[in-house]
């Protein structure tokens, strides 16, 4: 055993030593001052893809430091009643908050203790933000120093100095001057209260929202949060006597009115957008806070490419001038556009529009928007769905594309169990179509050219809306952006950004292979490189030729169908236009295997951020996603794409087995009819997004056979024929099992049918 000599010199070492460590650190750290942070402070450096700069921008040019007798005694105040009562009589530093911080970090959890003003103050002056124990101790030592250095007013006047108060604004008179327009020393104890909540965290506290970091920060609910904790703050205040009681019954009944955002230097035009993204893809993938972010001297190489940026924004412009005019027409104000443009088997973002500008007072990236249904662009992943997992009834056998569902309007929807659908009150749930028209039964693939909602709504609730929400969330879509699963969800209740839905589509342009969206390739701090933005990886989403077969079935909507408007594309192209419920938000989604794009227009009340209709937008009873978007698209894949090879598609191959609704007739019916339904042709409208035009007699069944399916009796084989037509144009979609196995593309005859 050893003597109690040796364990009492051993003990009075070891603490000795904490004490010479402690002595050290305490006389090598220095005292920090706003000073030198505001000279740390830089701006960020965007570059396009190609190397050359975009923009430079960040907190440097906007700081102000003022001194104690400028700062209001209510914001001085407001600060230390919400954050560090005993501020005046502590020495600086929170032994319990440290020991906190130090147990956490042994956890494996952060550092963050309860730190006083001054231990704040410390921060603020450097930009390591890094959650280590060291950090925590250096932090310690320095805010000791302080404490016996400074005297209060200089730590308080620092803290006030160095703090952000989001919106690019560092310190209080660069605050004060942003939410208020005003000096610093102007500030009432309304508005101190106010700035005194941002500190808890300007992303989720400025009630301008800032969903475009976290989505969880819009308008909506950070007004909310500020609301609450401006007025506990004032509470708080008035609680620790340092308003009267007449000041607080003034405050608290006037939340102050905050200045709109403004955009700063260089971020005009499309820039403040690109730029936006480019910032939330470093956060989400990094760990640097958008504090530290935003204190600058970060160089952001990014995927968007100039040229193409410049022609989304004319095409956009130039759409908007054709077609809306504001300044006469009411219906026409308010509306808005958001696209973006995405490179198929690898997921680079090389173009998006984010509205009308920074300097137009449009701060919400519309691209990276929440909250605009899609409408029918989500049926292509309820076909994806079907054809990859089949129905409840097919035992894991695809649904073939030709296999036909009731088309008509106002239909009950059945559950698996052969049940029906009901709402909430217990009465049955009819689908609508937009017009009445009576399609009968129905191909998939017709239902996809012509948009009708009826059959898409059957199939979704045949397949399991879990198997098409699992399709759509491996193509791209994030399920944060899921509507609820009933049978509404088949018809695009979701709500993903314009980034997302291009991205989803890029899955069917590359065969299923399937890539997430990113807009950086590398960040560097200061010139050095940070590590985690490598290129992401390229996964197998869905099996190949069920993209494929997607594919050549939204070939068809284009080409016959409610996306006709995208035929000036002069190339082979892909896409299907959406529209939701009293023409709220319409879409058009399209691809090559070079590009995938996507536009979504909408109204939006700028008040409520609430949606509005678009009927009468344009001089038209109604927008639909054919329309509008679709000509944007057109306009600006025309300029994207110029000057490169058109690449088609892979050619599908036949897919699942042809599963009718139940109720629905044989595909080929018996020639017991009478002579009087033969087909005959009638003029057809051109097609429109869910407007249903009088339907091709491709799809009618007569004496003769379904015309679809070439003619059960005289459709023959080869080139449909004699009575199938002429100039055949193979499509191995529209192959049939009793005859005129190549569809004849021409005049068919009285027996064959427009396509025989």
């Amino acid at each position: 055993m050893p003597s109690w000599k040796l364990v009492s010199g051993l003990c009075i070492g070891f603490f000795g030593s904490l004490v010479a460590v402690a002595g050290i650190g305490y006389a090598m750290v220095g005292v920090p001052n706003e000073e030198n942070a505001a000279a740390l402070s830089q701006n960020n450096v965007y570059y396009w893809a190609d190397g050359s700069q975009m923009v430079a921008a960040g907190s440097g040019q906007n700081r102000q430091n003022v001194t104690i007798d400028r700062i209001p005694k209510a914001m001085q105040w407001a600060v230390i009643s919400a954050e560090n009562k005993t501020f005046y009589q502590d020495r600086g530093v929170d032994p319990m908050g440290i020991a906190r911080a130090v147990a956490n970090m042994a956890r494996g959890g952060d550092t963050q203790g309860g730190s006083t003003i001054t231990q704040q103050f410390v921060k603020n002056t450097y930009l390591s933000q890094e959650q280590s124990i060291s950090r925590k101790f250096k932090e310690m030592f320095i805010s000791i120093k302080v404490g016996t250095k400074l005297s209060k007013g200089e730590i308080l006047q620092g803290y006030l100095n160095t703090s952000y108060y989001g919106r690019g604004a560092y310190g209080i008179q660069a605050a004060a001057q942003t939410y208020f327009g005003k000096e610093a020393k102007d500030l009432k104890p309304n508005e101190c209260a106010f700035l005194a909540a941002l500190l808890k965290g300007p992303t989720y506290y400025d009630p301008a929202g800032n969903d475009g970091i976290d989505p969880s920060a819009t308008r909506q609910a950070n007004t909310k949060r500020a609301k609450a904790r401006w007025s506990w703050i004032l509470e708080q205040m008035h609680n620790d006597k340092r308003i009267t009681d007449q000041q607080y019954q003034d405050a608290i009944k006037n939340f102050p009115k905050l200045q709109g955002r403004k955009a700063s230097k260089g971020m005009t035009g499309q820039i403040g957008y690109l730029a936006d993204t480019a910032k939330k893809y470093v956060l989400s993938h990094s760990n640097i806070s958008e504090k530290q972010f935003d204190q600058g001297g970060y160089q952001i190489k990014t995927t968007f490419k100039k040229a193409n940026v410049e022609a989304l924004a004319k095409a956009v412009k130039k759409v908007e001038k054709e077609k809306l005019d504001p300044e006469n027409r009411e219906l026409d104000k308010h509306v808005q556009f958001g696209a973006a443009s995405v490179k198929p088997n690898d997921g680079a973002i090389v173009a998006l529009y984010g509205g009308a500008g920074y300097e137009n007072g449009h701060f919400n990236n519309n691209a990276d928007t929440s909250g605009v249904p899609v409408g029918s662009t989500w049926k292509p992943f309820v076909l994806a769905a079907a054809m990859e997992h089949g129905t409840y009834k097919s035992d894991g056998v695809g649904v073939s594309p030709l296999s036909k569902y009731n088309g008509n309007d106002h239909l009950k929807v059945r559950k698996n169990d052969g049940t029906y659908v009901l709402k909430k009150d217990n009465t049955p749930f009819f689908q609508e179509n937009e017009s009445d028209y009576p399609w009968g039964y129905i191909s998939l693939r017709k239902a996809m050219e012509q948009s009708v909602n009826t059959p898409f709504v059957q199939l979704g609730m045949d397949v399991g809306m879990k198997n098409v929400a699992d399709v759509a969330e491996k193509a791209g879509i994030l399920d944060a952006s899921f509507a609820e699963l009933n049978a509404s969800f088949a018809l695009g209740t979701s709500t993903p950004s314009a980034i997302r839905m291009a991205d989803a589509y890029a899955t069917f342009a590359a065969a299923g292979k399937q890539a997430a969206p990113y807009s950086v390739t590398s960040v560097k701090f200061n010139g050095e490189e940070i590590e985690g933005f490598n290129k992401p990886r390229v996964t197998r989403a869905m099996p190949e030729n069920v993209a494929n077969n997607v594919t050549n079935t939204l070939e068809n909507v284009i080409q016959n169908g409610t996306g006709t408007k995208a035929l000036p594309l002069g190339r082979t192209a892909a896409g299907k236009t959406g529209t939701t419920d009293e023409n709220k938000s319409a879409w058009f989604v399209g691809y090559t295997q070079q590009l995938s794009t996507s536009v979504a227009m909408f109204r939006e009340d700028p008040k409520s951020a609430k949606l509005l209709s678009m009927n009468g937008t344009a001089g038209e009873k109604s927008i639909h996603g054919g329309d509008v978007p679709t000509l944007v698209w057109t306009e600006y894949m025309k300029a994207a794409l110029k000057g490169k090879p058109d690449l088609g598609f892979p050619e599908p191959e036949k897919i699942g087995e042809i599963q009718n609704e139940v109720g629905a007739p044989s595909p080929t019916p018996t020639p017991s009819a009478e002579p009087s339904e033969t087909v005959t042709e009638s003029p057809s409208p051109t097609p429109t997004e869910s407007t249903t035009p009088s339907p091709s007699p491709s799809d009618t069944c007569g004496f003769f056979g379904c015309e679809d399916d070439g003619g059960a009796q005289n459709g023959g084989t080869g080139n449909g024929g004699t009575d199938g037509g002429t100039s055949p144009e193979p499509t191995p979609t529209d192959t049939n099992l009793d005859g005129g196995n190549t569809r004849g593309n021409g005049n068919g005859g009285i027996f064959g049918g427009p396509e025989g």
